[in-house]
């Protein structure tokens, strides 16, 4: 996870990953950039914290949460207590199992009451967006909840410059071959304030997914033969 000012909300959050984990030999790792209590309290309760201040914002805390972090299955998840930890075996044993390479985890099977409806709307636009640009079916290239073969991680390179990263870290292993696969999960409110900007996180959505139109072509034009 990567924190920032979640005080409220890391805790609890952490409390239910170890539930859900239920002894499995897993680790907690946040990358917290916060300036209130979050990093005592999310090592208190067994997390282990990198610290990255003065912020630096989402994608580079993201970037060093992934290249942190030492799993062989390496599973992402918002500290605002929107996703359900409890699904986090399930999408771990399908990547151990061999059936996937990156497991999406969908907010998007309904409408969340949760999630305003223009949110809905915009996300729906997105995944529409990346099958007709790209050829990837997904109802959510925002999820905050994925599972990634680390091997994965390692192999494919990330712009972590500007926001909407996660279009990216689903998107362009889709396009590398990588097997990528859905599941649907139940999305709930959020506990404190969303620091997202919306305007601009659209803006990089769409430039990020038509940035990677050429990945779609070479991908084509590598495996067709020619």
């Amino acid at each position: 996870m990567i924190t920032r000012n979640e005080e409220g909300a890391v805790g609890k959050v952490i409390a239910d990953i170890h539930a859900a984990l239920d002894g499995r030999d897993a680790e907690v790792l946040v990358v917290d950039s916060s300036s209130d209590k979050t990093p005592g309290i999310a090592a208190a309760a067994g997390a282990r914290v990198v610290r990255q201040f003065p912020p630096k914002g989402y994608g580079p805390a993201m970037a060093r949460a992934l290249a942190e972090a030492r799993g062989d299955v390496v599973i992402t998840l918002d500290c605002d207590d929107t996703y359900p930890a409890g699904f986090i075996p399930e999408l771990a044993n399908i990547v151990l199992s061999g059936q996937a390479d990156l497991v999406n985890a969908s907010r998007l099977g309904s409408r969340p009451q949760a999630m305003p409806f223009a949110n809905y709307v915009a996300n729906r636009v997105f995944a529409l967006t990346a099958r007709l640009a790209l050829g990837v079916k997904t109802t959510d290239v925002h999820s905050g909840m994925r599972a990634y073969r680390r091997t994965l991680l390692q192999t494919v390179k990330f712009d972590s410059q500007g926001p909407a990263l996660p279009v990216e870290l689903l998107l362009k292993p889709a396009l590398a071959g990588f097997r990528v696969t859905e599941r649907f999960i139940p999305y709930s409110e959020r506990v404190g304030v969303t620091t997202l900007n919306r305007w601009h996180s659209t803006v990089w959505t769409f430039r990020r997914i038509f940035r990677l139109v050429p990945l779609r072509f070479s991908h084509r034009h590598n495996t067709s033969g020619e």
